[in-house]
């Protein structure tokens, strides 16, 4: 049995108590000299303890007469990008295929669609129509930024943060990018076409018809994922 190193042990002993709500966002962490006389460790490995719950967008570290380490306040765009992390790892080793990648992006996607149909507000509005893009006239790079914005968009206007969370992997990572650049022109043409009418029902607040578009905007991207993904 392979045991852990200790500044792996003092680092997921502060995260649980992060987590269960014993440390609050913005209190503050014991000192560096008084971690090391609780823990019994030494200076160098409290350090690399806190050096990795920074990493994990856990904990912030200021310097000054007044810093020291205290307990980050939650940013789902940072813990998104640590659970980024996890699966674009789990793509690269193969653990992930193509058809689970598609059958998460439905069972959080479809329903995701319906809420926003139900609770957009005019803002919401305002973010799908900026991620709207030409696919005969935007430049590759922005037709990805497109993408993965309208998705994110359609996430936000559940108003489920939750939701926001577990939805960003799905457009933030190297994969998808690998994907969508190899991807033909008729993928952008039916992206555009399905982006455009999936807003159109997201504005009248057409619940079935929202969640009916992204189930079929879904399988419209089998083909690229099982062309391009190196899964």
């Amino acid at each position: 049995m392979t045991v852990a190193p200790a500044y792996q042990v003092l680092a997921e002993r502060i995260r649980d108590d992060i987590i269960s709500g014993q440390l609050r966002p913005g209190e503050r962490l014991p000192t560096e000299p008084q971690l090391c006389e609780q823990s019994g460790l030494s200076r160098s490995t409290v350090r690399e303890a806190l050096r990795l719950l920074s990493s994990q967008h856990l904990i912030v570290t200021m310097r000054g007469v007044n810093g020291g380490s205290f307990v980050a306040e939650p940013d789902a765009r940072a813990l998104g990008e640590t659970l980024s992390g996890g699966v674009g790892l789990l793509l690269a080793s193969g653990a992930v295929t193509s058809d689970h990648f598609l059958e998460i992006r439905r069972m959080l996607e479809v329903p995701a669609a319906g809420l926003a149909a139900s609770r957009r507000k005019s803002h919401h509005l305002a973010d799908l129509e900026r991620a709207m893009f030409d696919p005969d006239l935007d430049d590759l790079e922005r037709r990805i930024e497109a993408h993965s914005a309208f998705h994110l968009a359609i996430a936000a206007a559940t108003g489920n943060p939750l939701l926001s969370l577990v939805v960003r992997p799905l457009y933030n990572m190297a994969g998808r990018r690998a994907v969508e650049a190899s991807a033909p022109p008729p993928f952008w043409w039916a992206v555009d076409r399905d982006h455009r009418a999936l807003l159109a029902a997201i504005r009248e607040g057409d619940v079935a018809r929202a969640m009916e578009l992204a189930r079929s905007h879904i399988d419209n991207a089998r083909p690229a994922e099982r062309v391009t993904v190196p899964l």
